[in-house]
């Protein structure tokens, strides 16, 4: 398939987040808090190209959780179609977007053009939030540690409150993203 094949396909907003079990207040919390900042020159510039988005991601992820209602914000002021995918049911488009190669780390933003050329790609994470994720790793006992597991859940829930409630993540993501569309033509 093609990627506006892969787009046709995809749920759209609504119909995600309806569906979705474990991060669905997280994400409607950050949704509902998070305001872009006045780049009226640059929304202007996105609005422009016509631009969709192909969203690859999975409602556990945590990430997603903190992305995804950035990105929907974005697309919202650049009047730009959101589609979501579902990783694990669509490990065809996600084996093209492998991090670093190897791995199926969520969520992957997709942006097309009207053709459906991929016009940038971005995701999993912004660079200062995988710093914090390294850190938070860092402070793990071995995986062979009785406390490994007990110790991971504890990590992981701080940094889902981390994700939910540090504005300056959520700005951090917004940068991010911006970063990898203004490095191509026309944007």
């Amino acid at each position: 398939m093609d990627l506006n094949q892969w787009f046709e396909k995809g749920m759209d907003p609504d119909t995600y987040i309806e569906s979705m079990d474990e991060n669905k207040e997280n994400l409607l919390y950050i949704y509902d808090h998070f305001t872009p900042p006045e780049d009226n020159a640059f929304i202007k510039d996105l609005a422009a190209n016509n631009l969709r988005v192909i969203i690859l991601t999975e409602d556990w992820c945590g990430d997603a959780m903190l992305n995804i209602p950035i990105m929907l914000r974005m697309a919202e002021q650049a009047n730009m179609p959101v589609k979501f995918l579902p990783r694990d049911q669509n490990l065809e488009l996600m084996d093209q977007y492998l991090t670093n190669g190897k791995s199926r780390s969520i969520p992957i933003f997709i942006f097309i053009d009207e053709a459906g050329n991929e016009v940038a790609k971005w995701g999993p994470r912004a660079e200062k939030i995988q710093q914090f994720v390294d850190e938070s790793r860092k402070k793990l006992p071995a995986k062979d540690d009785g406390n490994f597991k007990e110790k991971a859940k504890e990590m992981y829930l701080f940094m889902s409150k981390s994700f939910r409630d540090n504005t300056d993540f959520w700005q951090e993501v917004y940068s991010s993203i911006k970063s990898a569309l203004k490095d191509k033509p026309n944007l």
